[in-house]
């Protein structure tokens, strides 16, 4: 499911970025599908990112957001990251494949909650100079 792959600093803060886009298009915006949605991505660039500085490229194949969660779960030493990350996969799934799913605004405020502390777990172990929070 990965390979090895050395990426630069550089590419590494360019996924970090990326991340804190989506995240930030979600944590402004009122629309809970949007939340949900940008949350979702997030979540996924952040452990690219992790992985990247890991030295690890995933690869495109089925189930590899099951193991792009793990592997954040496993770097930053946080069970909560696969739990809420596999709830959220099975919702986005549902939502897509399935005729859609109804997100409340409890989960919402959950999922805004994990991150931010995801992300900042994520600027310690980058070791990242660049609060969001």
């Amino acid at each position: 499911m990965f390979e090895k792959q050395k990426f630069t600093d550089r590419q590494i803060k360019k996924y970090f970025n990326s991340a804190l886009r989506d995240f930030k298009i979600a944590y402004d915006s009122d629309v809970l599908e949007i939340v949900f949605r940008f949350s979702y991505d997030s979540l996924l660039k952040i452990a690219i990112t992790i992985c990247a500085k890991n030295n690890l490229r995933v690869k495109s194949r089925a189930g590899h957001h099951i193991e792009l969660l793990k592997k954040l779960s496993e770097y930053l030493n946080n069970e909560n990251i696969l739990i809420m990350g596999n709830e959220m996969r099975k919702k986005r799934n549902f939502d897509l494949y399935s005729g859609g799913a109804l997100i409340s605004e409890k989960e919402v405020s959950d999922y805004r909650e994990l991150l931010k502390k995801i992300i900042t777990q994520a600027e310690e172990y980058l070791d990242i100079d660049q609060k969001l929070f």
